[in-house]
């Protein structure tokens, strides 16, 4: 069930709280009864004039207006910004080839990936900033419960960046292991060959009414999946990914070899 299909029902209840008949509603707000009748089934979402006029009638403050907001916002999923796919998820599964994910960075590893990139320069601080947001909006997280999460991370990841940088990497991401709705995997060096990963990272967020949004990673921004052929193209890059990872158990002991060498 999708989040807006909590509208109509909404819609329906303030109606019969206040015994109104589906006609008197249309009068009140300036529609037809036939309107009101498809917002209360869920085959039309309200404008935003007619949600603000709806709050106003049934003193709901904005709430009417920001569930028919994320409802059109549904409608158009490349218009919503990535995290909050991501703070709305049921599950997140990230690939990453060459870098620890954001979302299991610690600060000065987030800082040393900012700084490399020379167009970042002066506004590190707000890039970390909104990425110690998302992570609180997911993984960190305590009300609602945390977005569980599914890492995959090449090997050459656990070994690339400076040493103390690294070390403290390591060390905080064999900590995250333990967290129950955290499950990394590793792909090792040794036997991966060429496979379909080494075209670069990607996140898949699966919502809880099912549906999938996708983004791929680049040099600059990244850019929105939403085409269902292009989301069944990285769920077989995930499916073949997934082949090639090692179990958690054994990563978590490979991260933990790692970090010993830099002791």
């Amino acid at each position: 069930m999708s989040e807006h299909q909590g509208l109509p029902a909404r819609l329906r209840e303030l109606r019969a709280a206040r015994r109104m008949a589906q006609d008197r509603l249309a009068e009140a707000i300036g529609v037809s009864k036939s309107l009101v009748s498809q917002f209360e089934s869920g085959k039309a979402i309200p404008q935003a004039g007619t949600a603000q006029r709806l709050d106003e009638l049934f003193g709901t403050g904005t709430e009417i207006q920001e569930q028919a907001r994320t409802a059109h916002e549904d409608l158009r999923p490349w218009m919503r910004p990535w995290h909050e796919h991501e703070r709305r998820a049921y599950l997140l599964r990230i690939w990453e080839p060459m870098l620890i994910p954001g979302l299991l960075q610690c600060e000065p590893y987030m800082w040393a990936v900012f700084s490399a990139v020379p167009r970042n320069a002066g506004r590190i601080d707000t890039l970390m900033a909104a990425r110690r947001e998302r992570q609180a909006n997911t993984i960190n997280r305590e009300h609602p419960t945390p977005v569980p999460v599914s890492t995959i991370i090449g090997e050459i990841a656990l070994r690339r960046g400076p040493r103390d940088v690294l070390k403290a990497q390591l060390g905080h991401l064999a900590d995250v292991t333990h967290q129950r709705h955290v499950k990394v995997r590793v792909v090792p060096i040794d036997g991966e060959g060429i496979h379909v990963g080494l075209s670069g990272p990607f996140h898949i967020a699966t919502l809880p009414d099912g549906r999938r949004f996708g983004q791929m990673d680049d040099q600059l921004i990244g850019h929105p999946v939403t085409g269902a052929g292009d989301l069944g193209h990285l769920e077989l890059a995930w499916e073949e990914i997934d082949a090639l990872a090692l179990p958690v158990i054994q990563s978590r002991d490979l991260i933990l070899r790692i970090l010993d060498e830099y002791k």
